[in-house]
């Protein structure tokens, strides 16, 4: 026989891990105090590697930065992550590595350097978190550009649902080619 107190604590595990949603699982709350989706890159955090694996899988790769305890992060996983429209077309067209910003990990950089998340978040002056790294399709010159010159876009702080898919959706289509999100959202609109 199941007492009231063991149905709650089921429910509560089953919300917990997603269980209660069909077919999709939802964040995670990890050990780091991070939350994640079950569908990011797991890395041995070699940045060219990860880089040519989604190239090789004809997706984008992305880091997203984030914090313990960021209230951005946390909506940008339980709000923008959460709905299917964004989470199936990210998954479709993009690998995302989630670094953290004070994280201690060591990280090879595309240049060959192996540095902490921290000091690999100086390098590129990310400060703030949730903050979105968009890289090109392929490694070729990379390594001698400046840090900041390797990435196509950045995207800092939260975004709302409409504009996050539309960030996504500006390096799927390669519009930074063309012109600026801005110009992106304004025709797109």
């Amino acid at each position: 026989m199941f007492s009231r107190r063991d149905i709650l604590a089921g429910l509560g595990a089953a919300l917990t891990l997603g269980t209660m949603r069909p077919g999709r699982a939802d964040a995670v709350l990890t050990e780091d105090g991070l939350y994640r989706q079950p569908w990011f890159l797991d890395s041995l955090l070699e940045l060219s590697d990860d880089l040519a694996a989604a190239t090789t899988a004809k997706k984008r790769f992305v880091i997203m930065w984030e914090l313990r305890g960021c209230p951005y992060c946390k909506e940008t996983h339980l709000v923008n992550f959460a709905r299917p429209d964004i989470e199936n077309y990210i998954k479709a067209h993009f690998d995302i590595l989630q670094l953290n910003i004070i994280g201690d990990r060591e990280v090879t950089d595309f240049d060959g350097e192996k540095l902490s998340e921290k000091r690999l978040a100086e390098k590129y002056g990310v400060r703030f978190t949730p903050t979105f790294q968009f890289f090109p399709e392929t490694t070729d010159g990379l390594a001698s550009k400046k840090p900041r010159d390797r990435e196509v876009t950045r995207a800092q702080g939260y975004l709302e649902p409409k504009h996050f898919l539309a960030m996504f959706r500006f390096v799927a289509e390669r519009a930074y080619e063309k012109g600026s999100l801005r110009d992106f959202l304004r025709a797109n609109s």
